[in-house]
């Protein structure tokens, strides 16, 4: 039952559905190696860690996370292995292979264990941060050591006040005289915030100095390291580690900085921008996790039901296999379809990305690769429980697992009514359209490269989207609309991306299974687009109710 990292899907969704070989330098002899052997090293090294921190609680110890051995020695494997160099500038030690790749490498880590793979995946977005932002004298000290792994790093938004709405921070830097800051605050809810894996940690932390303006317009970034540079410990503190309903391997902290020592990294007020790279980046890594865990799902799911013989088929026969019966049928489609398609999606979306030429279609779509990949993977995860009958509710079998672990991503890195509303009332609505009409190119360029009966299925799916954003943008807000409206661009986002892996069905590692995920996606979940969008069009005003209503 355990994890098996899709190496051939994974190959087959960045050559025709990511389309990579458009990046520079683009090597598909070498892409095979290197995931041929992340998926070996993660077969031997990670997975065995998932079931292994379930039971193994991680201790606090005078301010001090200690993790399990197990996973200290994993993740040495891992650095010393060189899987944090594989993406990383030249210049600082890294391998400067496209992006994508550590994508992929990161969806095997996240399937094998997602515990493991969230103390390292923040690390991609400080570096991409810290070299942008940083000055030459902050990227000598920091990059080298982020690119090796030496190093880890968090991302210090959350305040107990303060969660989607940043506006409310409280934590102070205040200026000194050699051109450093103290800051002094509590953080919550920071992955990683403390660990024994690394000699070091980087924070970055969003904090306003003395006089700002108030709210998001006052914030500044800072980089505050837990161990300076002379060898002292900065003054931070982890409070606490969260008991939390899932991811039981990964330190979440409460931290507090009682006059640390800081560097602000850009300029005064620039802090929410600054910080905004490194937070779209953690959101297109959500949707990687997304589709590791509906991946684990669905995995899972088909191994039991090919195995439990139950009931009588079709001809009277008995007992069959589970997968002989057409409610289990539509389930296991349903997972394989969110699957690839959210592989497909998510994969391409990182590689423009990389491109750096469509940056409107990036925008566009990173809300929606982050709410819909983790969406899908609860819904994978609901479904994985349900085919297991009664024992998806046991521990035994470890469906439930996967539900608990996918449900934090629907909220971290900006919960997914957040990212309906960033979708709703401010991408598409953005002057020029350029983020909305890049998407629409986007689904047009996927139907001209689908089979015709793909095709007319997207143009169905794509006049329902029109007719929705149309309707959203002649009201001054989406509203309760918001949600639906960003489903219904999954689903025309998903449709378009499968658009492309039919066409190449042929040459998929399981092609029957291909075109079956392909027609259901297409028959059974693209026909809600004319559902979601007559409820856009016809609006639901939640406003219209009295606060009695919602009172305690």
């Amino acid at each position: 039952m355990d994890y098996q990292s899709q190496l051939a899907s994974i190959l087959f969704t960045l050559r025709h559905g990511a389309q990579c070989a458009r990046l520079p330098g683009w090597d598909e002899d070498i892409a095979n190696q290197v995931l041929t052997e992340a998926a070996r090293f993660t077969a031997a090294e990670i997975d065995p860690l998932d079931g292994l921190t379930e039971r193994a609680p991680l201790v606090l110890e005078e301010g001090r996370v200690k993790l399990p051995p197990h996973i200290v020695a994993a993740y040495r494997a891992y650095r010393d292995a060189g899987w944090p160099t594989l993406a990383g500038a030249e210049e600082h030690g890294g391998q400067h292979l496209p992006h994508v790749l550590a994508s992929a490498v990161s969806e095997m880590l996240a399937g094998a264990s997602l515990s493991f793979q969230l103390l390292i995946g923040l690390t991609a977005g400080a570096i991409r941060v810290i070299t942008s932002s940083g000055t030459p004298e902050q990227r000598a000290a920091y990059l080298p050591r982020l690119v090796s792994g030496e190093w880890l790093s968090t991302m210090c938004l959350t305040e107990p006040q303060a969660g989607s709405d940043l506006g409310q921070t409280r934590t102070i830097a205040r200026p000194q005289a050699d051109g450093g800051y103290l800051l002094s605050g509590d953080k919550i809810f920071i992955s990683g915030g403390d660990q024994n894996l690394t000699d070091n940690i980087v924070h970055l932390v969003l904090a306003r100095t003395p006089g700002a303006a108030a709210g998001v317009k006052g914030l500044s970034l800072f980089l505050a390291p837990a161990v300076l540079p002379d060898g002292r410990r900065n003054a931070i503190a982890c409070l606490r580690l969260e008991e939390k309903m899932g991811l039981h391997g990964s330190p979440t902290c409460q931290l507090a900085f009682d006059d640390a020592e800081a560097r602000m990294l850009g300029g005064e007020g620039e802090g929410l921008a600054r910080m905004f790279e490194m937070m779209n980046a953690a959101r297109i890594e959500v949707g990687v996790q997304g589709v590791a865990l509906a991946e684990v799902a669905a995995q899972r799911s088909r191994i039991y039901a090919a195995g439990r013989r139950q009931g009588k088929g079709g001809d009277g026969a008995g007992p069959v296999p589970l997968h002989r019966h057409a409610d289990v049928r539509r389930m296991l489609l349903t997972q394989m379809a969110l699957v690839e398609g959210c592989r497909a999606l998510v994969y391409r979306v990182d590689v423009e990305h990389e491109l750096g030429a469509n940056q409107p279609l990036v925008d566009f779509l990173t809300p929606v690769c982050k709410a819909f990949a983790s969406d899908s993977a609860v819904e994978a995860a609901q479904l994985a429980i349900q085919i297991h009958g009664g024992y998806g509710y046991l521990t035994e079998y470890r469906v439930e697992q996967i539900l608990r672990d996918a449900r934090i991503t629907q909220i971290y890195e900006g919960a997914n009514g957040i990212q309906a509303i960033t979708l709703a009332d401010r991408l598409l609505r953005m002057a020029g359209g350029a983020p909305r009409e890049a998407f629409a190119r986007e689904v047009e360029d996927a139907m001209e490269a689908a089979p015709p009966v793909a095709r007319g299925a997207l143009g169905d799916a794509k006049r329902h989207w029109e007719d929705a954003s149309a309707a959203l943008m002649s009201r001054s807000g989406a509203g309760a609309a918001a949600i639906d409206y960003l489903r219904l661009t999954g689903l025309l986002a998903a449709g378009a991306a499968w658009g492309r892996l039919e066409a190449a069905a042929d040459q998929a590692p399981h092609p029957a299974r291909t075109r079956a995920a392909a027609a259901f996606f297409r028959e059974a979940m693209l026909p809600e687009c004319g559902h979601l969008a007559r409820r856009v069009v016809q609006g639901i005003d939640v406003g219209v109710h009295s606060d009695e209503v919602f009172n305690a």
